[in-house]
């Protein structure tokens, strides 16, 4: 499961809405059976296994048995191709009537016309979830009825770790930690000064979700156009140019994934790290000796602090759309989030749950601390990456920072052409 942060819907817009210009999209979906009982399907992501099985297998027993008649049949999907797997069954008229799923599918189903408008179906829904969670699910641009397209279920974020022997070694003080990303190009001065070459103070490439964070304007307000590539844009990307030229971080910490940048970091090799709850057991089981040394501090951000969000979405051609949406309702229920949160260590979308004592344990060890942080962004937080900007629209966005990154191309440059690119992906 992780945090899903690599979701990337490779031509899963293209794809639906080629087919489904043709065809039509949705279909498949609940049944009735000859005595009057229905039967729904209720797909997830790689969420049937031993930690997981009997929490679903509960949560359908007691739907069940709420409402009497109904059968559930859930499927789960493995992790491998799920999204095109999404897109191959709304062009087969085959989607289940209630998936599991983030906001780039949802993005791109929406916009083929193969999702429930929520908002339009049940306006008060909006009055059960955190106003950022129910806002980066509503769906609006030029391909798009505006509408939310999906009930907000868990979602992710976690702190900023950083190795204490190291800030010391290449001249920060651990009592003047960044708090803004500012404050961190700032001290990557000194960090070049001193440890230039040899350590890397952070990743080399900055994510869209880090344009967000720095208060980059991403698109418009109608969502019809990027605009990533203003004076703030430029004025951030210049940044990170100047950062690789102070040998601040090295050519191998560009175009890094959660995984090489946990290993980077596990290594010794990284100063700072945007990890998650999952990153604490990490670093302690697989570099001991660093988790001595390992100190955490709420994630780096000049404005809100980035999270990940999942979404329960509902099948517009259902066949029982009241009774899958009632399903969806139930999945992301305060109750039933609390209960699969705890188990995954994720948090809540639903309004209140983050007050639950099990968000805000006391205690000064490293886990309870992150998961404290994690909490205080949860109340602070913006989901930033724009689904838009997936498969042939997002690809030139790495491509162009990293040029601008190495000082090939200007900022300015980069920045037109990635936003053209993202531009005409949308059109």
């Amino acid at each position: 499961m992780n945090t899903k942060t690599a979701k990337v819907a490779v031509s899963l817009v293209c794809t639906v809405a080629a087919v489904c210009s043709f065809a039509g999209c949705g279909g498949g979906g609940g049944s009735s059976s000859q005595n009057g009982s229905i039967e729904l399907k209720f797909q997830t992501w790689n969420l049937k296994n031993e930690k997981f099985t009997d929490y679903f297998e509960g949560l359908i027993k007691q739907f069940e048995t709420e409402n009497k008649g109904v059968h559930i049949k859930w499927v789960d999907q493995p992790a491998d191709n799920y999204q095109q797997k999404l897109s191959t069954d709304a062009a087969a008229k085959q989607l289940p009537d209630v998936i599991d799923m983030g906001p780039e599918p949802t993005y791109a189903l929406a916009s083929a016309g193969a999702l429930l408008n929520i908002a339009k179906e049940d306006p008060s829904a909006k009055d059960d979830y955190i106003p950022a969670a129910w806002d980066a699910a509503t769906m609006k641009g030029s391909r798009v009825e505006e509408g939310t397209y999906g009930l907000p279920w868990y979602l992710n974020t976690g702190p900023t770790f950083y190795n204490k022997d190291l800030l010391a070694e290449c001249g920060l003080d651990e009592k003047n930690l960044p708090k803004t990303q500012d404050d961190m190009f700032n001290q990557a001065k000194t960090f070049g000064e001193k440890c230039g070459g040899m350590y890397a103070m952070t990743t080399g490439l900055p994510s869209i979700q880090d344009f967000g964070m720095y208060g980059v304007p991403l698109m418009n307000k109608d969502k019809t156009k990027f605009t990533f590539n203003d004076k703030k844009g430029v004025e951030f990307i210049q940044h990170y140019a100047d950062m690789y030229k102070s040998k601040a971080f090295t050519d191998d910490t560009l175009n890094v994934n959660s995984n090489t940048d946990s290993k980077n970091f596990n290594s010794g090799t990284q100063a700072f790290m945007n990890g998650s709850l999952y990153s604490v057991d990490d670093i302690r089981k697989n570099s001991p000796s660093l988790f001595k040394h390992v100190g955490i501090t709420t994630m780096v951000a000049n404005t809100h602090p980035n999270m990940m969000l999942e979404m329960m979405t509902v099948n517009a051609s259902s066949a029982h759309k009241d009774m899958a949406l009632k399903l969806a309702k139930f999945v992301t229920n305060p109750k039933n989030q609390l209960s699969f949160d705890k188990k995954a260590n994720v948090f809540p979308s639903s309004k209140g749950t983050i007050d639950d004592p099990f968000f805000n344990p006391t205690g000064d060890d490293l886990d309870a601390v992150a998961m404290r942080m994690c909490a205080k962004q949860v109340r602070n937080g913006r989901i930033w990456g724009p689904p838009q900007l997936t498969g042939p629209a997002g690809k030139p966005f790495g491509e162009q920072v990293a040029l601008a990154v190495q000082g090939k191309i200007s900022p300015q440059e980069a920045l037109d052409t990635a936003v053209k690119a993202a531009n005409d992906g949308l059109q």
